[in-house]
């Protein structure tokens, strides 16, 4: 059974950027694995993830991830570039987290085509296929239908070999089945084709039933492409984090969820994306994540806008080595 990991997603890049490092050392020194960074234009998000990134690898021994790369935001031959170059500055941290993109807004603001779910699929199949080819550093060609490749060599050569490790998140069965046949790390979310998030559609739809489908979706497709799904490490993001010693007060959270979204608060505190209470009840919500769904990898905002990092790092503390 695979120990825990933990990510620090970082959403906003705070002004002066001395803040900002600091808050990078913080997520360090409070024994995070990972620095993540999303990829919108919108929503509140600042940040372009692989500029912030590598200005955080002089300054920390974390990880760092993209978390993910819209499919549409960037050419494969400039991810791949990007990539793996982060992945020489930083001396072998980078994990590359890829996606379909699916954020309406970002599409409507920035003037891009949003073609359906499939088509974009589509283009992200595309995509890893190129990334694979270019990080082996031989001439490559491809011709596909969204791409064509003519006998680019693929440099610089990254640290991480054959390449850095890919991570590609979705919640439908088709993006799983892709990420459970190309990735090495596998982010089970909530079905966001409709464009956004919120509400009770999302929120059932990482509900322990269907966690626990989705996952079968992965290790079913690993399987038929002749994997071990237990070579897949599992990551979910927590949608839904208070770390507090006060009854209370968690109580206060579940009731404002529960009535913003319409669902018990019962069922709220229940759900494996959620992680309210003391120490000791995060701590056993997520060894219950892993004993049924095996879900190691796990990831929280941090920083304004998420849980204060002082209140998470005990129940980091709790499971360091387990």
């Amino acid at each position: 059974m695979r120990a825990f990991r933990f990510t620090a997603q970082l959403p906003d890049l705070v002004a002066p950027a001395k803040e900002w490092r600091d808050a990078v050392a913080q997520v360090d020194a409070l024994g995070f694995d990972t620095l993540a960074l999303a990829d919108h234009f919108t929503g509140g998000y600042q940040t372009e993830p692989f500029v912030a990134l590598a200005a955080a690898a002089g300054s920390t021994t974390l990880r760092l991830q993209t978390a993910v790369l819209g499919v549409d935001y960037r050419h494969p031959v400039l991810v791949h570039r990007m990539a793996a170059t982060l992945d020489v500055v930083s001396e072998g941290r980078v994990e590359l987290g890829l996606g379909a993109g699916w954020m309406r807004s970002d599409y409507d603001a920035a003037g891009i085509a949003y073609d359906t779910p499939g088509r974009r699929i589509e283009r992200l199949t595309e995509q890893i296929t190129i990334l694979r080819g270019l990080f082996t550093g031989e001439p490559f060609d491809f011709k596909g239908e969204h791409y064509v490749i003519d006998g680019l060599r693929g440099v610089p050569d990254p640290v991480q070999r054959p390449h850095p490790p890919l991570l590609v998140g979705g919640g439908g069965r088709r993006m799983l089945r892709l990420a459970a046949r190309e990735a090495d790390i596998v982010g089970v979310n909530a079905n966001l084709s409709a464009g956004t998030v919120g509400g009770e559609a999302a929120v059932l739809d990482v509900g322990w039933d269907s966690m626990a489908e989705k996952v079968g979706w992965v290790r079913d497709a690993a399987t038929a492409h002749g994997r071990d799904p237990d070579d897949i490490e599992l990551s979910m993001a927590q949608w839904l984090l208070h770390v507090s010693p006060s009854a209370a007060a968690n109580q206060a959270v579940l009731d404002k969820v529960a009535g913003r979204v319409g669902v018990a608060p019962e069922w709220i505190e229940a759900a494996p994306g959620v992680l309210v209470g003391s120490v000791a009840r995060c701590v056993e919500k997520l060894l219950e994540l892993r004993e049924r769904l095996g879900i190691t990898y796990v990831q929280v905002h941090a920083g304004p806008r998420g849980v204060p990092l002082d209140a998470f790092a005990p129940v980091i503390a709790a499971l360091v080595g387990r």
